[in-house]
C-alpha cells in the first residue's frame, strides 16, 4: 500500500505563514483531511488546516515544540465514526530533512491516543515542512510509525511534488525530453498515474503525447466502440477495429502497450457516471477531460473538488453548414484547482443543460418528451469534428499541464486559468483564475463520503 497526501494551494500557504512566522522556531498545525481508500493507493486530502497557536505551545525552540492537546482532541471528535484522517505538521527551521528522535516521541505518543479514541484501524500522518516550503512525511498506521507517504502534491497555479519513491532507470525514448524539461521532471512524469475521461478525438491524441513523454501510469475511461465514423480522428485505430465494434479504451490500451515505452495503461470501457469509475480516477494524480458533454465535465469538476486533483479540460467547437462552409473554428483549454473556479462558475456550460444530457442518458424517452414540450434545450449528438483541428487544442491541453509541473511561461501560471484560441480569427485569449466557485467551494477535501460526490446516483 502506498500512501499520499494532497492539499490544495491556499492550504499550503496557510501552513507555511504560520509555520515560519520570522521568529526561527518550531510550530505545528493539523490538518483534517477526506480519503481514498484504494485497494493499492491510500490518498489523504486535505478539508481543513487548524494552525495550534503559539501561545498554546509550551516549548518553542528552533528545534523542538510541545503544545496543549486539546486541539488534536477537538479535531478526533469531529472525526470520531467519519473515517475522517488527522495529518500533524510541524517545522523545522533548521532545514533538517529527517524526523528526529523527539518527532518519533511526539508521534508514538500523540497517535496512539488517536488511534485509541477513535479505534477504526485507519491510519494516520506526520508531516514536517521546511524553510523553502517542501514537505516529507510519514504514515501512522494504528499509532504505530510507518513508511514514508510516498508523495505530498500542492495543487496550485504551478503544481509542487514530492516523491519518496524512485523510479527505476530513465529509458533512452526520453532524452530529447529531458534536454528541454531536465531529468526532475522526466521522474516526475514517471512517477505520475493519470485519468483520461474521454478517448475520441482529443483523448486519444492526449494520450498519446502523454504516453510518449513517459507517463507511469494512465486510466482510460470511455464506453463508446470505435465506428467507421471516428476513424478520421482517433489515433492508432484502423477500420477492422470499427467493423468488430472493440471498444475505444482497448484500442488504445493495445496501442500503448505496443509502444513498449513501460506505461502502465487500466482501460475502463464504462461511463464516468460510474461509482467504481469514480473512485479509479479519484486515485490518479491529475484528471484530463477530453469530452464535450457537460455532465461528465460538471462530474469531473466536482471529482476533482472532492479529492484535491489538478483537472485540465480541453473543448473544441466547429461550427459548419455540412457543406464545406466555415462559421468558427475555436477551442479552449482550461485548468481547474480544487477550491478555485469551475467549469460552471466560468460559464461553460449550465445547469441546465447538465440535468438534459442526465436525462437524455437514463430515461430517452422523457427526454424526447420534454424536449418536444419546450422543457429543455437539445443535446448536440454529432459534432463535426476535424483531426488537425483537435491535435492543436490537444497539444495546448498537454502543454498546459507541462507548464503546472515545470513553469517554463515568462508570466505566472495563474494568468492561465484557461487558454482560448480562435483559427477563425488567428489568435490567442487567456484569462486569469476567478472567484471560488460558490456551488463547489465548500466540497474541497471532502475524499470518500456517503453516497459518493454527494450523488445519490453514485451510492
Amino acid at each position: 500500500m502506498n500512501y499520499h497526501l494532497r492539499l490544495t494551494q491556499a492550504q499550503h500557504g496557510l501552513l507555511q505563514s504560520h509555520l515560519f512566522p520570522g521568529d526561527h522556531k518550531e510550530a505545528v498545525a493539523l490538518l483534517l483531511c477526506g480519503r481514498r481508500r484504494g485497494e493499492s493507493r491510500h490518498i489523504f486530502t486535505v478539508r481543513e488546516v487548524h494552525p495550534v497557536p503559539y501561545a498554546d505551545c509550551i516549548i518553542r525552540k528552533e528545534d523542538q515544540v510541545t503544545w496543549d492537546t486539546q486541539h488534536i482532541d477537538a479535531l478526533v471528535q469531529r472525526a470520531f465514526n467519519k473515517g475522517l484522517a488527522i495529518v500533524k505538521v510541524h517545522s523545522h527551521p533548521t532545514g533538517n530533512d529527517q524526523f528526529s528522535l523527539v518527532d518519533d516521541e511526539s508521534d508514538a505518543s500523540i497517535f496512539a491516543s488517536v488511534a485509541s479514541l477513535l479505534a477504526d484501524g485507519l491510519p494516520h500522518a506526520s508531516v514536517i515542512m521546511g524553510p523553502d516550503g517542501s514537505l516529507f512525511g510519514r504514515v501512522i498506521d494504528d499509532g504505530e510509525i510507518g513508511n514514508s507517504l510516498a508523495s505530498i502534491m500542492v495543487v496550485g497555479d504551478d503544481i509542487r511534488y514530492w516523491s519518496s519513491v524512485k523510479p527505476n532507470d530513465i529509458e533512452g525514448f526520453t532524452q530529447r525530453t529531458a534536454q528541454t524539461f531536465g531529468q526532475g521532471t522526466i521522474e516526475l512524469l514517471k512517477n505520475f498515474s493519470i485519468a483520461v475521461v474521454g478517448c475520441s478525438g482529443t483523448g486519444s491524441i492526449v494520450i498519446e503525447q502523454l504516453a510518449r513523454l513517459g507517463v507511469g501510469r494512465l486510466v482510460l475511461v470511455d464506453s463508446d466502440v470505435v465506428e467507421e465514423k471516428n476513424l478520421n480522428r482517433i489515433l492508432n485505430s484502423g477500420k477492422a477495429d470499427a467493423v468488430q465494434g472493440k471498444a475505444k479504451v482497448h484500442v488504445l490500451a493495445s496501442a500503448i502497450e505496443y509502444m513498449g515505452l513501460g506505461t502502465q495503461v487500466l482501460p475502463l470501457p464504462y461511463n464516468l457516471v460510474n461509482a467504481d469509475v469514480v473512485r479509479a480516477v479519484a486515485e490518479c494524480d491529475f484528471v484530463f477531460g477530453c469530452t464535450d458533454g457537460v455532465e461528465a465535465r460538471h462530474l469531473l469538476n466536482r471529482l476533482a473538488t472532492f479529492y484535491n486533483l489538478p483537472y485540465f479540460d480541453v473543448g473544441v467547437r466547429l461550427d459548419a453548414d455540412g457543406h464545406g462552409g466555415i462559421d468558427t473554428i475555436s477551442g479552449a483549454v482550461h485548468y481547474l484547482q480544487p477550491g478555485g473556479s469551475s467549469l460552471l462558475s466560468r460559464g461553460v456550460y449550465s445547469l441546465e443543460q447538465v440535468r438534459a444530457e442526465e436525462l437524455w442518458r437514463t430515461d430517452p424517452e422523457m427526454y424526447q418528451r420534454q424536449l418536444k414540450e419546450g422543457y429543455i434545450h437539445g443535446v448536440a449528438e454529432d459534432r463535426p469534428a476535424v483531426i488537425s483541428i483537435n491535435m492543436l487544442y490537444a497539444s495546448l491541453c498537454v502543454n498546459e499541464f507541462l507548464a503546472r509541473i515545470h513553469p517554463y511561461r515568462n508570466n505566472d501560471n495563474g494568468e492561465y486559468a484557461q487558454v482560448a484560441a480562435s483559427l477563425t480569427e488567428v489568435q490567442f485569449y487567456m484569462e486569469a483564475e476567478q472567484e471560488a466557485c460558490s456551488l463547489l467551494e465548500g466540497c474541497v477535501g471532502k475524499g470518500d463520503v456517503v453516497p459518493l460526490l454527494g450523488r445519490p446516483a453514485l451510492s
